[in-house]
């Protein structure tokens, strides 16, 4: 392919997408730190984010915003939610017209409760807006393991050939429509994997995991159909897929929060410990609200709202959840 990605965020999914793509086309990655920059070019690694991983010598870093999206020809977002719009303002001053941008996060913005693809919109109008998502823990990805992603946009014309750019040998890549669910399938998910968490920190056993991943599937679709998602979509690599995943790995961050708030540790304590985004600890207000707004009943992402903001601790939450009365499985709550 003769394409030129240009991908922004030098963490850990951002240089596991750059390090995939570019056995099929030129990429340029932009980073923050020029250390990581100066890692990547010189010695095709980036231990901060993705330890003992070597990267394909082809990968060229730039601490240049400009340098990475002047000239091309696909712009992939991979930096989180909060610090989203100001790059994507970076990028405006020097994306040439019409070039599609396909967002990495899974988060919302929390000021106006906007998916990344909204966001994407409204600072680059006239730019088809997209989102890779799904099932994809970055450490095994680059240790060669299978994996499988969705690419999800509007246009079919253009995610066919995007598709292209991110499918190579054991990471496949399937083309959705459904942009909104697919984008809600990834942030929500989150919220149930603390919830997850929170159990196996207090040794809750596998029947309890499978009933809180169950139960939280059921949340995550209520809200996502409300919000304008297709219901198929949630049982697919984007919804069922990414929430087991997220929830029973040791390298998920979001349930790494959970499990060391189940062990009594504070979230203060936890989040200063990380140096990665759990990006479901700033989206679970959002999240909530918006549950509100659509009027969804949403009972454990609400106990794990409650337990982040410090109303009330993991324990008694995880407890509360299981003492719930029970009605008919297709019933909410």
């Amino acid at each position: 392919m003769n394409l030129k990605v240009g991908l922004l965020g030098g963490g850990s999914w951002g240089t596991t997408v750059g390090a995939l793509v570019t056995r099929n086309t030129t990429v340029t990655l932009w980073a923050r730190e020029s250390a990581t920059v100066e890692e990547i070019n010189g010695q095709h690694t980036n231990n901060k984010y993705l330890p003992d991983a070597k990267l394909p010598e082809s990968l060229f870093a730039t601490t240049d915003i400009e340098q990475a999206v002047t000239g091309a020809d696909v712009i992939v977002m991979g930096i989180p939610s909060q610090a989203f719009r100001d790059v994507l303002q970076q990028v405006k001053a020097c994306i040439r017209p019409w070039v599609p941008v396909v967002s990495l996060s899974k988060g919302l913005e929390l000021d106006t409760q906007m998916r990344m693809t909204e966001i994407i919109e409204d600072v680059l109008p006239g730019h088809p807006a997209g989102v890779l998502t799904g099932p994809n823990l970055a450490r095994e990805i680059m240790a060669g393991y299978a994996a499988a992603s969705v690419i999800a946009m509007a246009d079919e014309t253009i995610v066919k050939e995007l598709q292209r750019v991110f499918h190579s040998g054991l990471f496949r890549v399937y083309t959705n429509h459904d942009v909104i669910g697919c984008e809600l399938g990834g942030v929500l998910k989150n919220i149930i994997a603390i919830a997850a968490g929170m159990g196996d920190g207090q040794g809750a056993g596998e029947n309890t995991r499978s009933a809180v991943i169950t139960r939280g599937l059921a949340e995550i679709t209520r809200l996502g159909v409300a919000m304008g998602g297709e219901p198929q979509t949630f049982a697919g690599l984007a919804g069922m897929g990414d929430l087991v995943a997220t929830c029973t790995s040791a390298q998920s961050r979001n349930r790494t929060v959970g499990f060391e708030l189940g062990r009594g540790k504070s979230i203060t304590e936890i989040i200063d410990g990380m140096f990665m985004v759990a990006e479901g600890v700033k989206s679970a207000p959002t999240v909530m609200a918006l549950a509100d707004k659509y009027r969804v009943e949403m009972p454990i992402a609400a106990e794990v709202y409650d337990v982040v903001h410090g109303k009330c601790d993991a324990k008694k939450a995880f407890r509360g959840l299981l003492r719930s009365s029970a009605g008919k499985e297709s019933d909410p709550g």
